[in-house]
């Protein structure tokens, strides 16, 4: 089973409950799918193994064979090329490596060319496999290398996957390949607003997803009204707690601070094997 553990928007408390969710439980495996700013290793001190390159197509055009038609530049959607007078120009941080111009070429003008955008890597951490990518400044999408990751992922053992924040592409992909959505958020009209968002996603993607609130207190209710007005459960509350967040601002994981919460987060594990299982 493949958990992501996503949120609207950052700072909720997202990685604190990937982080502590895969401590709790054995035989699992790690994933940092925020390749733009992965820190889960802040927490885990994984020792890398593998590193691999990501790389990614740029079309390559040849202008003897060119006849500037512009059927490449009307193909793509993303308009990463134009046809102007006897140019074509291609613009590399619009391209989506979609190869889709190679073949609607009608003289075989453009060829695909790699370019590295990044990497992952792949190693142990506290008994655990570790993943995580990292995308090479300056790079726009995280898309590959997040699809790069998954596909590291071992099928024979359980996967908690730390989505980048947000609900863009590469947070789209991470949930679309998971089994489950657990989905961090925070009691404030902001984090309602996000969450909203997120459940959205979830449900397009027909993915089943739970909630967890984090720095729970007495504005609980904003989002406990949203969640059974979609029918979706509350699995965890984690109070508003000075010490917990002095503990993440020492990179210490939460169960490793407050041991008791282990036994919460295999709660909250059990639930979603059971959710994904109906």
């Amino acid at each position: 089973m493949k958990i992501a553990v996503a949120s609207g928007k950052g700072g909720t408390g997202k990685t604190t409950v990937a982080v502590g969710l895969a401590l709790s439980l054995r035989e699992v495996q790690f994933v940092d799918a925020d390749a733009e700013e992965p820190n889960c290793h802040l927490f885990l001190h994984p020792s890398i193994e593998q590193t691999i390159p990501v790389y990614m197509m740029l079309p390559e055009v040849d202008l003897s064979k060119c006849t500037f038609c512009g059927e490449c530049a009307e193909f793509c959607q993303f308009n990463a090329l134009a046809v102007v007078k006897q140019k074509v120009l291609v613009f590399p941080e619009l391209c989506h490596g979609c190869t889709g111009c190679v073949y609607a070429c009608p003289k075989d003008a453009i060829k695909p060319k790699q370019r590295q955008i990044g990497e992952v890597e792949v190693g142990t951490a506290r008994g655990m496999r570790f993943i995580q990518g990292r995308l090479k400044p300056g790079e726009p999408s995280a898309v590959r290398i997040v699809s790069d990751e998954i596909a590291h992922i071992n099928p024979g053992a359980a996967a908690i996957i730390d989505a980048a924040p947000g609900t863009a592409c590469a947070v789209q992909d991470t949930i679309g390949n998971s089994d489950f959505c657990l989905l961090v958020t925070e009691p404030t009209p902001f984090g309602l607003h996000d969450l909203r968002m997120a459940m959205d996603l979830a449900k397009e993607l027909d993915v089943p997803a739970g909630v967890v609130i984090n720095r729970s207190g007495a504005r609980d209710d904003l989002i406990e009204q949203e969640c059974r007005r979609r029918n979706i459960p509350v699995l965890v509350r984690i109070p508003f707690d000075r010490r917990i967040a002095e503990a993440y601002s020492r990179g210490e994981p939460l169960v490793d601070a407050f041991p008791e919460w282990r036994e919460r987060l295999q709660s909250v594990y059990v639930q979603i094997e059971r959710r994904v299982k109906q």
